[in-house]
Formats: C-alpha cells, sequence, structure tokens
C-alpha cells in the first residue's frame, strides 16, 4: 500500500484486512452478535472467534463475504493432536472457513521438529481449498530471529497459506522485527503466502507501519485480504476515527 495515498483512504485499505477478533475470556453470545455486525457493516476480512461461536457467526454473516476463523491448539499449543483435530473438524463443520492454529511452540523451542510438524500437517489436510490455514507461531515464546526465520520456514512448507505472529495471550505480541523475518521468508517462498500481525496493533499508526513494511519487503500492492491481515479487536475503532477526522486519536499519538 503506498504510503503517500491520503491517510483515510490508507485506514479504508487497513479495514478491509482486519480479523476482527473476540477471543476475551469472558466472551459472551451479545458480544459475538455485536462483532457480526460491526464486521458486516464495515465489510472486514473475517472474525476470528472461539470455535463455540463460529455457527452462529455463519448464520449472522450469512449474506456478507466476511470469512469465519477460529482458534484450535489455542492459546498455549499443548493440547493433544486428537482433541486438536476433533476440534478442527467440528469447526469446519459449522462453517469455518479459516482455521488459526497455534503452532506446538514449546515442543518446537525444544527441537521437537518432528511432532510440531505432525500436528500442523494434520490440522492442514483437514482444511481442504478454498479454506484458509493460518499458523501462529507465538513469537514472543520464541528466543531469537533465527527460530522465527525456522518456525515460519517450517509453518509454510506444511502449507500454511499465513503465518501468524501472537496468539495475544502470551507477555508478547507482534513485533515489527519478528515480522520483516517472517515477511522475509514469505519472499523467499515459491508459492503465495501471507502475513497476519496480531497481539497488540491497537492504533493507526501502529498498522501503518506494518503496512509499511510489508510494501517495503513485498512490494506496495501485494497487502491485499489474501496476503495480508491484521488480528485485532480494538483497532478497528481507531481505523474508524481516522478516517472520521483525519488524524489518530489523542490516546494513540
Amino acid at each position: 500500500m503506498p504510503a503517500n495515498r491520503p491517510t483515510s483512504d490508507r485506514a479504508r485499505a487497513a479495514i478491509s484486512l482486519l480479523d476482527l477478533t473476540d477471543l476475551a475470556d469472558d466472551h459472551s453470545s451479545a458480544g459475538i452478535d455485536r462483532l457480526c455486525q460491526r464486521a458486516a457493516e464495515h465489510q472486514v476480512a473475517a472474525v476470528c472467534v472461539w470455535p463455540e461461536h463460529v455457527a452462529r457467526c455463519v448464520e449472522l454473516l450469512a449474506d456478507s463475504a466476511v470469512g469465519i476463523a477460529t482458534v484450535v491448539n489455542f492459546p498455549q499449543g499443548n493440547q493433544q493432536a486428537g482433541k486438536v483435530l476433533e476440534e478442527t473438524l467440528t469447526a469446519l463443520s459449522d462453517g469455518a472457513t479459516e482455521i488459526d492454529v497455534v503452532m506446538p511452540y514449546k515442543m518446537f523451542r525444544n527441537g521437537d521438529v518432528k511432532p510440531t510438524a505432525a500436528m500442523i500437517e494434520a490440522v492442514g489436510d483437514l482444511v481442504a481449498p478454498p479454506g484458509i490455514l493460518k499458523v501462529i507461531l507465538e513469537i514472543s515464546e520464541l528466543p531469537d530471529a533465527a527460530m522465527i526465520h525456522s518456525a515460519a520456514e517450517l509453518a509454510i512448507g506444511l502449507g500454511a497459506d499465513f503465518v501468524k505472529t501472537s496468539t495475544g495471550k502470551a507477555q508478547g505480541g507482534a513485533t515489527l522485527e519478528a515480522a520483516r523475518v517472517m515477511l522475509d521468508v514469505i519472499a523467499d517462498s515459491d508459492r503465495t503466502v501471507g502475513i497476519k500481525p496480531s497481539g497488540g496493533v491497537k492504533t493507526f499508526d501502529d498498522a501503518m507501519a506494518y503496512l509499511d513494511l510489508a510494501a517495503e519487503v513485498m512490494g506496495d500492492d501485494w497487502a491485499v485480504p489474501a496476503t495480508f491481515r491484521f488480528g485485532a479487536s480494538s483497532l478497528l475503532d481507531a481505523l474508524l476515527i481516522q478516517i472520521e477526522t483525519g488524524r489518530a486519536p489523542e490516546s494513540a499519538e
């Protein structure tokens, strides 16, 4: 996305890349209804919810182009494979179009690459096209850029459609440094793969920093819903304020 576009246009484009998210511990049915209402009103890319809310989202968003994403092996990445696959199958049966699976990052960090890969591959085998598989690396739990690079390579090699920075539940969220590493791996891939910064992306300036980085690495026109998503709950409000006022809210400056 060219940086010289008017800020309101950039904010509108960012909204189209948003996975509007409710993964709060106190999530409620009323909150999900409101989330879907806003998602349809503003035509975000997708909603991202706990698995038990997928069917309701499908019902509420039936007349829109908004995707339905859910999470599995979430948030700690340490569930038994059978449970993860059962949750994935149920979510897909309920109508989920996108699965965000947490890489078993503790196993990967400890050098147990084979079982890590087996989990990702097994989930990916269930997510048939046009379904979308996003693999959450949980970058704050990986010790350095080299391991983030290796994790992204593994996920992409196993068929991930997106690599996602974070669950939003760990101590740290997305960082530009990690996103650059992930984009470098994507750039070296022989197929189209997207990135999803998630966790701590809250302001207009936050969003633009990631889009500017994507443009630097991948080109001005690369960031579209098929290749770039923001995982966020409060970012939509900040982007709407930017459109309405032409500036970021004071609390974000």
